[in-house]
């Protein structure tokens, strides 16, 4: 008899430990919207919070269909008529002879895309899953819509090899501290026949690891352990099996002298300055001192206009008549940073430096280095919340880490700069954090200026859409709290040493209300508070504005009608700070950021070189970042290097997952984990790459990322399988490099026409 699943443990609040996780209440358009999803032990703290605040029972799966309902590929499609010649508002034009079924049959339809928000870890409701064609509420049908048991099983030998055996030679004195207790194999040949799977044959059959560091860390469970594994005659007559190793470059001071070396990689954290933050003895002198003038300055400020029955202190400083001067006072108390945003190091933003932005889960370190070999000037980091880095969580701290090839310089063709700009001093990576409370962000920064020494800015995340981080007040609810996000960054950049500080926001919060222009102009000149406490502006480096409200989401296109608006008002701060002298708004040079010049970069719907060049001359931006349009093809950033369409070949785009695969297993292991791994986020990345139209099928162009196609078919079947929105394709392609999935190993995307859960698989295309 089976015992019941006991409970799952509530994660702690990542942005406030002391507050309790609240459950939605159930209702069938958040359940659509946010499907339970099993906490994973590498999740980062906001995914375990969010999938637990809206599903306390994610360990309970829904039972699966029968197997004579697994596929179902005659469902009613939506009909689009496709008219050659002509360009139609939302539909992809492709030449006629590769439309498929180009009269409108039951097979022409348009693709389901509904996972756009995912690139920032905010599913949204499809609103074909609310509606039917006649605007009544449709039937809820069993697999349509969002998964609602999102898990990805385990990807494990079926029995393990114990760490005693996995690096040393078969014969080795070496004893598992766990004795006879110990549940892994220690007979290194039986683990080889009977529990290990076969060897893959990608790459030539040779470990990429191997190939990089001259040793495997995985040793015999490395996949690819025939590569770097032989037998070798003992003394006594005996046949041992040995790891071979290879001599190379010793590279690994590349992270800073870290002591888990890991080649190519810098912002490795130690595990002992983790546990120094778990046990809290890691100091944070700047961020306390700089928090409690914060927090005195501003009671003070409260007292005195509460006393004279002013809540203006600065019109209470007028009309005070008894000689004092309560904002004065203030100013004496006020101490000077050690570091002002004017002693900053100088940082470079410009036509010739495309920015991919920080995405969730899909910009992990192996798609970033890939982009970066396909022209990406300038990283960042996926969001890492500032409580679970000041709690040394390994899965936050993971984040930080960069390849080497992000520690270069970008590009830069020697245009205009900021005075003293030293592009040997600059770099590409940069680390982006999300917080709520002063303190927790200041400690966060100044954590970080000390143990990643490898980082180009640290960004403020201001507009983050998912509902656990702006209802704790975090991510774009901060945006609603202008004056507490002016104190923040200013706090940051008392505190992080010469690393410059950068915000990303959004227009606003709500459709149709867009503050930006209001908030740029407080991060630029400074609010009331700030010039009468002595602070001066915020400071910011650069400001990067993404062109819709939370409340929109991804349903219409971004707005750069306002982004140029928001460029004008920063482009007249750079270019005419002088007309300012002598009046209420002149700046103080001090509290400017580097050379006086605050960068302004773009984001939203930028698919090609066209819609990068097009921003750049109308809405006057200082760059692009490119977000979803950097998923679907990466090769965006060579087209914007070349000023021109590339019309990649199919071969040429498997070649590029077969880089990125490579990338994958470098990063997250050759052994059994690690493939599963890589073959998780390649099925993610495949997700929003499947979406892509080759230049040379379609009829008008440039492409529109808002655009969905009709059924379409490519130029040979190896094309045709790379656009397929089909889940067992995209297997398909991961196999190819990968061999067979594990049989525990699922994949199940937010859509249920997308799943793959090994013999047990549901699909529906609706």
């Amino acid at each position: 008899m089976s015992m019941p699943s006991e409970a799952p443990r509530p994660p702690r609040n990542p942005l406030d430990p002391a507050a309790p996780l609240h459950n939605s209440p159930p209702s069938p358009i958040t359940q659509a919207a946010h499907p339970q999803a099993i906490p994973l032990e590498t999740d980062s703290a906001v995914t375990k919070a969010e999938k637990y605040e809206r599903h306390p029972n994610a360990s309970v799966s829904e039972s699966e269909e029968p197997s004579s309902k697994r596929i179902k590929l005659d469902a009613a499609p939506d009909t689009i008529a496709s008219v050659p010649g002509e360009r139609q508002k939302g539909v992809v034009s492709i030449k006629a002879e590769f439309l498929v079924n180009v009269l409108g049959t039951r097979n022409d339809r348009r693709r389901a895309v509904v996972d756009d928000d995912a690139a920032e870890a905010s599913p949204h409701l499809d609103s074909r899953d609310q509606e039917d064609s006649r605007g009544g509420k449709r039937k809820k049908e069993k697999n349509r819509g969002q998964n609602k048991s999102r898990t990805f099983g385990s990807s494990r030998d079926e029995r393990g090899l114990c760490q005693s055996r996995a690096t040393y030679p078969e014969f080795s004195p070496a004893q598992c501290k766990y004795g006879d207790n110990c549940k892994f194999e220690h007979d290194l040949r039986k683990y080889l026949k009977d529990w290990k799977r076969e060897d893959l044959s990608t790459f030539g059959g040779e470990c990429p690891i191997w190939a990089l560091k001259g040793k495997c860390d995985s040793g015999f469970k490395c996949r690819f352990a025939g590569s770097h594994m032989k037998e070798q005659e003992t003394s006594d007559g005996k046949q041992e099996l040995l790891l071979v190793e290879r001599e190379g470059p010793d590279r690994s001071m590349l992270n800073g002298g870290s002591e888990e070396k890991e080649v190519g990689i810098v912002n490795v954290i130690s595990t002992q300055a983790k546990a120094d933050l778990l046990k809290r003895k890691t100091p944070t002198p700047k961020a306390d001192e700089y928090a409690a003038f914060l927090d005195k300055s501003g009671k003070e400020v409260l007292e005195r206009s509460e006393h004279s029955g002013n809540k203006d202190p600065v019109k209470d400083a007028n009309d005070n008549t008894n000689g004092d001067d309560p904002v004065q006072d203030i100013r004496a108390q006020y101490v000077e940073p050690p570091f002002l945003p004017s002693e900053k190091r100088r940082i470079y933003f410009g036509p010739e430096t495309p920015v991919l932005a920080p995405l969730t889960t899909q910009g992990n370190l192996p798609f970033r280095r890939l982009c970066i070999a396909m022209g990406a000037q300038i990283t960042y980091s996926e969001m890492a919340m500032s409580m679970p880095l000041i709690q040394g969580q390994r899965s936050e701290w993971a984040l930080m880490k960069a390849h080497e090839s992000e520690t270069r310089p970008p590009r830069y063709s020697g245009g205009p700069v900021v005075a003293d700009y030293d592009n040997s001093r600059d770099s590409k990576f940069g680390a982006q954090i999300a917080g709520n409370k002063a303190l927790q962000v200041l400690k966060a920064t100044e954590i970080i200026h000390k143990l990643c020494p490898q980082l180009r800015v640290i960004d403020l995340n201001c507009g983050c859409p998912i509902d656990l981080v702006y209802r704790q007040g975090a991510g774009s609810a901060l945006l609603d709290s202008q004056s507490k996000l002016e104190k923040i960054l200013r706090g940051m950049n008392a505190v992080s040493g010469e690393i410059p500080i950068t915000v990303k926001i959004r227009m606003g919060t709500r459709d149709g209300k867009p503050n930006a222009v209001k908030l740029i102009n407080r991060l630029v000149y400074g609010g009331s508070e700030a010039s009468e406490l002595g602070g001066g502006a915020s400071g910011v480096a650069a400001i990067t504005l993404h062109g819709r409200s939370r409340q929109q989401r991804y349903t219409r296109s971004a707005d750069w009608e306002y982004i140029a608006d928001c460029a004008a008002l920063i482009n007249r701060h750079n270019e005419r700070g002088h007309e300012l002298a002598d009046t209420n708004q002149e700046v103080d040079a001090r509290y400017q950021p580097a050379g006086g010049k605050v960068y302004f970069i773009g984001n939203g719907d930028c698919y090609s070189h066209v819609d990068y060049n097009r921003h750049l001359s109308e809405a006057k931006v200082d760059s692009v970042m490119v977000a979803r349009g950097a998923l679907i093809k990466p090769w965006i950033f060579e087209e914007i290097e070349q000023g021109q369409y590339l019309d990649k070949s199919a071969t040429e785009r498997l070649a590029i997952i077969a880089q990125y695969v490579r990338y994958g297993l470098e990063a997250w292991g050759s052994d059994e984990m690690g493939v599963g791994t890589t073959r998780r986020f390649l099925l993610e990345w495949l997700s929003f790459a499947c979406r892509y139209v080759p230049v040379g099928i379609m009829e008008h162009l440039p492409p529109n990322l808002q655009d969905r196609p009709p059924a379409w078919r490519g130029r040979n079947e190896l094309e045709t399988l790379l656009g397929s929105d089909n889940y067992l394709d995209w297997i398909k392609i991961s196999e190819m490099f990968l061999g067979p999935a594990h049989k525990d190993f699922r994949f199940e995307p937010k859509h249920k026409s997308s799943s793959y859960g090994g013999e047990d698989m549901t699909v529906v295309e609706g």
